[in-house]
């Protein structure tokens, strides 16, 4: 597996990607063209036998000093093996800001647990954020 940067020649097979992750939140064509082609979003994606298991997309903002994890996606048939962990810190890397930020479902204990690993604390709920109604905590890591 490797961690390479992701561009708009991705965007069907991160379509793909958005739907075996996310069903119901999945982003919609326009929001995925625009994190693949917005000049300051961080985008990488994990790689294997040719294929994308993984996406990141960030979104730095120096001016207030932190950056935001935007998405993060791993193919179910991939996930548990270190490749969410390894595009969070690739994404980090290049953000260029102290502080990083991301939203993650209150029920996905394995991802909140995996933040908490890497130093990410809650900082706030967000009530009803999802699609379905449940409310997302806000994570944040100092760098």
């Amino acid at each position: 597996m490797e961690i390479v940067k992701a561009s708009l020649r991705d965007l069907n097979a991160l379509r793909k990607l958005e739907q075996i992750s996310f069903n119901k939140d999945a982003w919609p064509l326009f929001d995925l063209i625009a994190v693949l082609t917005f000049p300051e979003v961080i985008r990488l994606k994990a790689v294997e036998d040719g294929q994308m298991v993984g996406f990141v997309a960030g979104d730095p903002r120096p001016r207030d000093g932190w950056g935001w994890i935007a998405t993060i996606a791993v193919d179910p048939r991939c996930q548990r093996r270190g490749i969410g962990r390894a595009l969070l810190q690739g994404c980090e890397a290049n953000l260029g800001v102290p502080r990083v930020r991301l939203t993650v479902r209150m029920s996905n204990q394995a991802a909140v647990a995996m933040y908490e690993k890497e130093g990410y604390g809650l900082i706030d709920v967000w009530q009803t954020y999802y699609n379905d109604g449940e409310d997302a905590m806000v994570m944040e890591k100092t760098l």
